[in-house]
């Protein structure tokens, strides 16, 4: 029986003409982009096309765009990127409470390493950031405004724009994480006011192992890595030619096909939610649809552990999640959910479903066949669901 997979947000299968368009530049156009030869500006050719499909769906110049290993590398290059370009003197960086792990351990290296101060600011129960507190944190030395646009966990989409206008105002660049919202959500750096924004290929379809990093021309920023000239300067490396190749096919395929796959996400995410409701009492779901990407849902199922849930589904051939893939080894609650004001035992048994683009409605009906009778199951060994009364 075919897998049922509804962990998008961790990872997503690559598309076939995403393959196809790799293949050749594992194999036959395999020359150095760096080198002069014909074979060499073959891969240079390639790899020049795949940033300015980049470039298009971010709303940039394609000079922009540079490439890197994944959204991770992309964090950490912008956020100590713009840190230790700032000469000297006090610095400080505002960031949320629920960023990705990639941003949090990023800040909380820079404060333990050199001494920099950051402001995690709270959120409300949607996962929403206030802008005016983000207005409020900012000092003079703050060097650096880092906001993820979407959430990994819970899918909530953040203010973005109006954070952007405040960076303006204020004159401090401005990051956002947007891994979880490129291919899904439509982006505008221009109008958004964003100065660097990251993003990731396995997220939307394309391989795994690069990704993106957009900087507005004149934004101040040390490069991450060294060695060469590669990138315009901005990170030394031969280029990944196929996964870039990858990379900028996949984000034209998601740019093409965008409208249509929000509409249909929403039904089938707006469909599991319901039946979810209808056929499992006492759940709560952690994120309205109005706040969030169209086919996250996250939900907290009273009495029981999500862990244990997505261990049940796996028995029967569905898998989900219960938060960020980087954090499956934590038995603490979800940092994002305990930001969020959720109940430490509502936390843990959190479960993440992500849809993506090869669900259908089948999968939606095979999951809500086998999720009511594994929460009840696990539910009918609970001494807290037994002494509930």
């Amino acid at each position: 029986m075919r897998t049922v997979y509804v962990d998008n947000n961790a990872t997503t299968a690559v598309d076939a003409r995403v393959l196809d368009a790799m293949l050749p530049y594992f194999a036959t156009l395999y020359g150095n982009p760096s080198s002069p030869y014909g074979l060499a500006q073959a891969s240079r050719r390639a790899v020049e096309e795949a940033r300015s499909s980049v470039a298009r769906a971010l709303g940039c110049a394609p000079e922009s765009v540079v490439f890197t290993s994944g959204g991770s590398e992309s964090d950490n290059a912008a956020i100590k990127g713009v840190v230790f370009a700032r000469a000297g003197g006090p610095c400080h960086v505002v960031t949320t409470s629920i960023e990705h792990h990639a941003v949090l351990t990023t800040c909380e290296y820079l404060e333990r390493r050199f001494g920099v101060s950051v402001t995690y600011l709270p959120v409300d129960r949607d996962g929403l950031v206030d802008p005016s507190d983000v207005e409020r944190a900012c000092r003079p030395e703050t060097a650096l405004i880092s906001v993820m646009f979407a959430n990994n966990e819970v899918g909530t989409v953040e203010p973005i724009g109006e954070i952007g206008r405040i960076a303006r105002r204020r004159g401090v660049p401005f990051h956002t994480d947007a891994v979880q919202a490129v291919g899904k959500v439509p982006i505008d750096v221009e109008a958004l006011g964003v100065d660097l924004l990251s993003l990731s290929g396995h997220k939307l379809y394309g391989p795994k192992g690069v990704g993106a990093l957009y900087v507005r021309p004149g934004t101040p920023m040390d490069p991450l890595a060294h060695g060469g000239a590669h990138e315009r300067g901005a990170r030394a490396g031969t280029e990944n030619v196929p996964g870039i190749v990858g990379l900028g096919t996949a984000v034209q395929i998601c740019a093409d096909e965008m409208d249509s796959e929000r509409r249909r996400l929403a039904g089938l995410t707006g469909r599991l939610q319901r039946g979810i409701a209808e056929r499992v009492a006492e759940v709560t779901v952690n994120v309205s649809a109005e706040r969030r990407l169209p086919g996250t849902l996250n939900v907290s199922f009273h009495f029981v552990e999500g862990e244990s849930v997505v261990l049940e589904l796996d028995l029967a051939g569905i898998a989900a999640s219960t938060g960020s893939a980087c954090t499956t080894e934590s038995a603490a609650p979800s940092h994002v959910l305990s930001a969020m004001g959720v109940e430490p035992n509502r936390a843990q048994g959190s479960v993440r479903f992500s849809l993506g683009r090869f669900n259908s409605d089948e999968d939606v009906d095979r999951l809500l066949d086998a999720l009511p009778p594994i929460v009840d199951r696990l539910r009918s060994i609970s001494p807290f669901w037994r002494g509930r009364g």
